[in-house]
């Protein structure tokens, strides 16, 4: 036994208990909790086996063949997305849509998804992510399959209405695969994760920008040739890899690591601690009413125009100005290029978020800003192909960059496994209120003014997101306290 303060005498055992947290030195119990429930001196005893590179054994491929096959589903949404840029320049001249008639086709979507995604952010708080994903998934399959159907009556009203449907349905993907991931990622790997994720997702880009060519030209695949498709081919060919994809998501994804089997696997960090489903009226209030997240989602609808502004007019600036088809090797340089650098800015501006400002994104975001801004003002002087593909990857590097760390990392960090939904609708609707504006109102610049307002359109954005994260850079957690 040991004498204490006061000339108390405490025993070995009852002093051992006490430091981890389950007793007091005179013998009694503890029952001083922090605000989850958890004891404080036990979450600080525990914070080294909570460290990552700590988990238990098969804890790591578990996660990964979860993340793998929503990564895998998300990546599908994609294959349902950016079919219609591929498909816009035949849409427009079998019906004689004008730019700006088209661009409301767009905006539809942007609009719709970005209501959505504050919407669906909560209900998907309260259903459980696999579920949101699962809702997404199958509405956008029939939405790909009626914009295809559509093109029987080639009225612009239709189409309209069955991409704004679609945007809407769509956006349960993203809240639903940010809840599912929240769950099984520690706090200081969020950033690198996304960037990771950043990988997977994109493989929907690089799959359409494969498929979408070929089905319109035709191709010989073995002993078997096809003929040039009618265009809505390329919104019925990703909705039948949709519906496959989907069935893998729904036999092999938990929600969270109980689910799998695994108890407790972040000890110590508070977002890990709480329970995983928060009611709509909670997660309103606390996601509503934390400030930072205004800032942040105002920051990201910069993110939206721009990377919109690129994503949805490059393929048609590359056949109208340049002249090139979508099966040259001039476009394939832009069309794999532009996926290509936004997962290599994902894993960089994740990486260098997560180890040097320690799961801090607002500083590394505003560099990211301001760089977009410069490169996109030096695009503008150039007129070459190659040197007008060169500056559109760079674009699409700091662009999606900024895309992944605010977009993803940051919404994990702010909502935490019980909110991260609601965080992640709230801050990805502003990335499509923006992204609207790369619709109509571009596709109008574009009708009156030509090729030459595209890019200096967009240079401005880039400062505004900036200044945004400037005015948060310092701070060590955007997290609202909850009361």
């Amino acid at each position: 036994m040991l004498r204490g303060a006061g000339g108390a005498i405490v025993h070995r055992t009852t002093l051992l208990r006490y430091l981890a947290g389950v007793g007091r030195p005179d013998g009694g119990e503890r029952h001083q909790r922090g605000a989850n429930g958890i004891s404080d001196m036990t979450m600080k005893a525990s914070r080294g086996r909570g460290r990552p590179g700590r988990y238990p054994s098969g804890f790591r491929a578990r996660r990964g063949l979860n993340w793998g096959c929503i990564g895998l589903s998300y990546a599908s949404f994609y294959f349902c997305r950016y079919n219609l840029s591929f498909a816009n320049k035949s849409i427009c001249e079998e019906f004689g849509f004008t730019k700006d008639q088209f661009g409301w086709v767009l905006t539809a979507f942007f609009w719709a998804y970005a209501v959505g995604q504050m919407l669906n952010g909560l209900i998907t708080d309260r259903i459980g992510g696999k579920r949101a994903l699962a809702i997404g998934a199958c509405s956008t399959v029939l939405m790909n399959a009626l914009f295809g159907l559509a093109s029987f009556w080639g009225l612009l009203s239709v189409f309209i209405l069955i991409w704004l449907v679609n945007g809407y349905l769509q956006a349960f993907g993203a809240p639903g695969m940010i809840k599912t991931n929240t769950a099984w990622f520690s706090q200081t790997e969020r950033g690198k994760f996304a960037g990771i994720f950043g990988f997977m997702i994109q493989l929907g880009r690089f799959a359409i920008t494969k498929v979408a060519p070929l089905l319109l030209i035709g191709f010989t695949f073995l002993w078997w040739t096809v003929p040039p498709l009618h265009w809505r081919y390329v919104f019925w060919i990703p909705a039948a890899v949709t519906v496959c994809i989907t069935l893998l998501m729904l036999l092999v994804v938990k929600n969270t690591p109980e689910e799998a089997g695994y108890e407790n696997v972040h000890p110590g960090e508070t977002d890990h601690a709480e329970d995983e489903r928060a009611s709509l009226a909670h997660s309103f209030k606390v996601i509503f009413s934390n400030r930072y997240v205004w800032i942040v989602a105002g920051a990201y609808a910069c993110t939206g125009v721009v990377r919109q502004g690129i994503d949805q007019w490059f393929p048609r600036y590359m056949q109208e100005v340049h002249h090139v088809a979508l099966t040259s090797p001039e476009f394939a340089w832009a069309a794999y290029g532009i996926p290509l650098v936004a997962v290599l800015g994902a894993l960089t501006s994740g990486f260098i978020s997560d180890t040097l400002f320690q799961g801090r994104r607002a500083p590394v975001a505003a560099i990211l800003y301001f760089m977009e801004t410069a490169i996109i003002l030096l695009a503008t002087r150039v007129h070459s192909l190659t040197a007008v593909t060169i500056f559109l990857i760079l674009i699409s590097f700091t662009v999606n960059a900024t895309h992944s760390i605010l977009g993803t990392a940051a919404a994990m960090d702010i909502g935490g496994r019980r909110m991260a939904g609601t965080a992640s609708g709230v801050i990805d609707s502003f990335q499509y209120y923006g992204g609207g504006f790369a619709g109509f109102l571009l596709g109008w610049l574009l009708e009156k003014y030509g090729w030459g307002s595209w890019l200096i359109s967009l240079a401005g954005f880039g400062i505004i997101g900036g200044v945004l994260m400037l005015t948060i850079a310092k701070r060590t957690s955007l997290r609202a306290e909850e009361t």
